[in-house]
């Protein structure tokens, strides 16, 4: 499979099911896309066939604003159709909710309030190594969610129990809802203080690149004793120059003249690496 190609496929689905249900977290979607896929279709042992099995790969996708991304890799995936997606996503008495909703085929657990993916992931890692259970357990979170304290009570719990069965993802795009990251809630050597809980660190220089993201799955998993975290250096409304790096994109629906320059600029890109 081209990933690059495909990966633009997703953010078209996922800028329409936003234009039809009038509202979603572009920004962080169009960040967030390549870390998916590149679980989903190369990393993490889950379908629809074995979405109960109890040995199967788990993910959490903490930063759950940015559920339109997971929906459309899910759907792409073949948990549910990407028509249905469209049509009923963010409608009245919809499963198909502005964050994950565990009453749907493939997610694990409700998520928003941020903060609290990663210390359930922990929970997870420990009751699959308690269970003797060779399975991964994986978690995304986004740069502006680790001012929460629970994300470090978490890491220090994952740190102690030495959980090396689990991998946490920051999608490092360096923009919130309100700012820059660093101007907001400063985060620092991000690298330094994970490793100062007993993680293993892997940072990805270009984190919307799944090959790059790939190699650092497969590093994870060959980490013995210690959690793992990628540090996926992303960019903000990856995809089109009318969203990237733009704070004012964490929450937008595009007009129509800005749906048409990003379709544009999807079509291009894509086509660019169509034949690679």
């Amino acid at each position: 499979m081209n990933y690059k190609a495909f990966s633009y496929d997703l953010r078209k689905n996922i800028v329409d099911m936003i234009m039809a249900g009038g509202g979603g977290h572009i920004g962080g979607d169009m960040s967030v896309v390549d870390i998916l896929l590149t679980l989903y279709f190369r990393q993490m042992n889950i379908s629809p066939e074995n979405a109960e099995a109890p040995d199967r790969d788990y993910f959490v996708l903490s930063k759950g604003h940015c559920v339109e991304a997971l929906y459309a890799v899910l759907a792409a995936k073949g948990f549910f159709p990407y028509e249905q997606v469209k049509e009923e996503f963010s409608r009245f008495g919809s499963k198909f909710i502005g964050h994950p909703n565990n009453k749907l085929p493939g997610i694990e657990m409700n998520s928003g309030s941020l903060g609290h993916g990663l210390p359930v992931s922990v929970g997870i890692a420990l009751a699959c190594r308690m269970n003797g259970l060779g399975n991964r357990v994986y978690v995304v979170m986004g740069d502006g969610e680790l001012a929460e304290g629970s994300v470090w009570e978490g890491a220090m719990a994952a740190g102690m129990y030495r959980l090396d069965n689990l991998c946490a993802v920051v999608d490092r795009n360096r923009l919130q809802i309100s700012g820059g990251t660093e101007e907001v809630m400063a985060h620092g050597d991000l690298a330094a203080r994970w490793a100062s809980f007993g993680w293993n660190v892997i940072p990805v220089k270009d984190g919307n690149d799944s090959d790059q993201l790939n190699e650092a799955f497969e590093q994870a998993k060959s980490c013995k004793g210690r959690p793992t975290v990628v540090l996926a250096a992303t960019v903000k409304g990856c995809g089109s120059p009318v969203m990237e790096n733009k704070a004012s994109w964490h929450h937008h629906v595009p007009s129509a003249g800005e749906y048409e320059q990003i379709m544009k600029d999807f079509r291009e890109r894509r086509e660019a690496w169509g034949d690679e």
